[in-house]
């Protein structure tokens, strides 16, 4: 049964801050399509809930504070944090940090998501800054109508990189609106999509 798992960077694109196991991303060199339920499957926590084509569960937030709470944590099913999410109150400003063995006082954001200006009729722009020497390290873009649970990532160039729309039955018929089908396209890292995908739910206070 194919899961997902941590692959390698290539040769060329090993540092020092890429040789340990903790550096590495999940990757794969084919779309892969995951259901997103903006839920926690902890009674009395917010939070959501990632499964990959096969029904597994590969992502987590659960979320035993508030809505909207000012940090949170993605993890994979064994509970080991991947990223975490802090929200800068003044600015309007999300921060990610990769674990990687560090003290997040020691830790430099990985990627930044700042609320775009000009937002009218509710919809909704943000840019995400991810720091050099990463594999994704560029400037990325999240757009999405207001009134629609869709939403979608591109990077600098307009290249599409993760496109999230709500989920339909193999009969057709729409999911509620707090169940997403999400596709990420090929050597996208997908705890960074996931993790800007848990900003997205705390903008919207589903988190």
């Amino acid at each position: 049964m194919a899961k997902i798992h941590p692959l390698p960077l290539p040769p060329a694109e090993l540092d020092e801050s890429s040789c340990s196991s903790s550096t590495a991303s999940y990757i794969t060199s084919k779309p892969e399509t995951f259901t997103v339920w903006m839920k926690s499957l902890v009674m009395q926590a917010y939070g959501c809930t990632v499964y990959n084509e096969n029904g597994e569960i590969v992502y987590r937030v659960d979320n035993y504070d508030k809505k909207g709470s000012s940090e949170v944590y993605l993890m994979d099913l064994k509970g080991t944090v991947l990223f975490t999410i802090r929200k800068l109150w003044l600015f309007r400003q999300w921060k990610g940090y990769k674990s990687d063995g560090l003290k997040l006082k020691a830790q430099k954001p990985f990627f930044q998501v700042r609320k775009s200006s000009g937002i009218f009729k509710g919809d909704l722009s943000c840019e995400i800054a991810v720091r050099s020497g990463s594999a994704q390290h560029g400037c990325y873009k999240l757009e999405a109508s207001s009134g629609k649970s869709a939403f979608k990532i591109t990077d600098f160039n307009g290249r599409l990189v993760a496109k999230a729309t709500r989920k339909q039955t193999s009969s057709g018929i729409v999911l509620g609106d707090d169940v997403l089908t999400l596709v990420v396209e090929p050597q996208v890292d997908h705890s960074f999509i996931m993790a800007v995908v848990t900003v997205y739910g705390l903008i919207h206070h589903r988190l």
